[in-house]
């Protein structure tokens, strides 16, 4: 697998370590994480079955050399632009995506070209909550704008974290559209309403998943 933004290199060795890698080439654009990074190859023992490289993105790895690629802590949108720099990915590889931030722009470049989201899981680390998406190319139509924040995989997972995490969203969402209510520029037209239509449903979604669990409680 290719590690994109490494950083300390713990995630390609764990994977190593696991026996859920056989090889892991980690880049970072900085000099320190990568060094680092060799530091702890060594020092966990892995070093001969990792490749490191101060690269942008994919740029240092070769197409074919790895069947993976992990995209994670980095913002949606430049996520969206590894992926569209590097085409080979579009052939036949598994893409491991966990955006910061932006995931509803990363959402949408995915389904603009082409790529499916087969699986999307949500990952609670302290206060916040992060979408972790399994991609691949082919099959991927255009998302409404509620759905590059919520896509089906993970509306369809039973994730325990689903509802206070669409939560959080409807809030965002609720802010931005009154933000730009009062804009009278066509770009201001134009946010609100798509503001307006991922808030819609958004919050469509929450009253059906309310609904649903006070069915289900009446059945209990």
């Amino acid at each position: 697998m290719a590690d994109v933004g490494c950083d300390h290199g713990y995630l390609g060795i764990y994977l190593l370590q696991s026996g859920k890698a056989s090889f892991v080439h980690a880049s970072d654009l900085r000099e320190q994480p990568i060094k680092k990074a060799m530091q702890n190859a060594v020092r966990f023992g892995v070093a001969d079955k990792m490749r490191f490289s101060r690269a942008d993105g994919l740029k240092a790895v070769e197409p074919g050399s790895v069947d993976t690629v992990v995209c994670a802590g980095m913002g949606g949108d430049l996520i969206a632009r590894i992926i569209e720099e590097a085409p080979w990915v579009r052939k036949d590889y598994t893409l491991i995506l966990q955006p910061q931030s932006s995931g509803n722009d990363l959402r949408r470049y995915l389904g603009e070209r082409g790529f499916s989201i087969l699986k999307e899981r949500l990952v609670q680390d302290g206060g916040f909550v992060y979408a972790v998406m399994t991609v691949r190319c082919g099959g991927g139509t255009p998302l409404s704008p509620g759905r590059q924040y919520a896509s089906d995989a993970l509306l369809s997972s039973n994730d325990p974290h689903l509802v206070p995490y669409l939560s959080r969203i409807a809030r965002s969402l609720e802010n931005t559209v009154a933000g730009i209510a009062k804009g009278v520029t066509e770009e201001d037209k134009r946010k609100l309403a798509y503001y307006g239509t991922a808030y819609e449903e958004i919050a469509a979604i929450l009253r059906e998943l309310e609904e649903r669990r006070q069915y289900n409680a009446c059945r209990k």
